[in-house]
């Protein structure tokens, strides 16, 4: 192995504020603890976390670091004690709990996942995220069954359109709800079944057309007046899970709606759970995911890429809601 440097190129949050505030610095090459793994960044991923970090309302959790990037691919480089997963030279693609933008970045072991041949290392990338969001919520809370119906609210993200293709692969039918007739087209082209554009539509009646009976399971990132909505685009004993607020945490709800159609309405967020929560995700990932990434059946849809010093470019793409699927600093 190359011989690591003592100093990296990372970016940092000099402030809370706009895209402007993301700069790049040097840092010092961290070491990895016990069970870590110490990571050449090839490619990370940008999250609306990132985005609500940046501005100040998203702060990382206790002893985490605190540069944006929650998803990295890149070559293992230094092994923390313990650390028994993975050995020097292994490609792999992790979820972290912050530190992404950078050259070099801590990663669990127990995290980390080996990235499939089919991917390029900028589409590893942009996978673990992602993927821990769309298995957890749709799959381990929401219990999604071959044969039901999603509903996929923001169906063009990169974690709408994860969910898209996971969806389709393990046998159910999807709709989602975008904001454009680009976003539409995409959308049915990575296989959902119906694209509904929110703008020029009502998504509760168009849900009501296309089912008659509602829909089993929605994941929804909205929030605000979707929430009332999602009750009623529900069929009787639905799931609907909240993994985000994009419109704002507040809703006004009719608690008859969830007595009288006995629907289950939970979520989750991902940064904060333990790490033996994370690796527990990735163990099932592993087992009932991972076979369809390496068979070519999933894998991110690629929005654009920019350099690592050019964050704050990403972060403006991001916030324009113009994007299809992933945005990626390559390193």
């Amino acid at each position: 192995m190359e011989k690591l440097p003592a100093q990296m190129t990372v970016v940092g949050i000099s402030k809370p504020g706009g895209p402007e505030v993301l700069i790049p610095e040097t840092r010092p090459v961290p070491k990895p603890g016990p069970g870590e793994i110490l990571v050449k960044v090839a490619a990370a991923g940008v999250n609306r976390p990132d985005v609500a970090q940046r501005s100040g309302a998203y702060p990382p959790p206790p002893g985490a670091s605190d540069l944006p990037g929650l998803e990295i691919s890149g070559e293992v480089v230094a092994l923390g004690e313990g650390a028994t997963k993975h050995k020097l030279g292994d490609k792999v693609m992790s979820l972290v709990a912050g530190g992404g933008y950078a050259q070099y970045c801590i990663a669990q072991d127990a995290q980390a996942m080996t990235v499939p041949e089919s991917f390029s290392m900028t589409e590893a990338g942009a996978t673990a995220e992602t993927l821990m969001t769309v298995w957890h919520n749709v799959f381990e809370r929401g219990g999604l069954q071959p044969g039901e119906t999603l509903l996929i609210h923001g169906g063009s993200s990169g974690i709408g359109t994860m969910a898209i293709q996971l969806a389709k692969a393990l046998g159910s039918k999807v709709i989602v709800t975008v904001g454009s007739q680009d976003k539409v087209d995409a959308c049915l082209k990575l296989g959902a079944d119906h694209a509904i554009n929110y703008k020029t539509e009502d998504f509760v009646e168009r849900v009501k057309e296309i089912t008659k009976t509602g829909v089993e399971l929605i994941l929804d990132m909205v929030g605000a007046d979707y929430v009332e909505k999602n009750f009623d685009a529900a069929a009787v004993d639905g799931r609907i899970v909240q993994i985000a607020v994009l419109n704002g945490p507040k809703a006004t709800i009719n608690a008859a709606k969830i007595m009288v159609k006995r629907l289950h309405y939970t979520g989750s967020t991902l940064r904060p759970r333990t790490n033996a929560d994370k690796a527990a995700m990735v163990r099932a990932i592993e087992a009932n995911v991972l076979p369809l990434l390496k068979a070519g059946k999933v894998k991110p849809l690629m929005d654009s890429t920019f350099p690592l010093e050019k964050a704050a470019d990403a972060h403006k793409r991001m916030e324009t809601s113009a994007h299809i699927g992933k945005i990626v600093l390559v390193v």
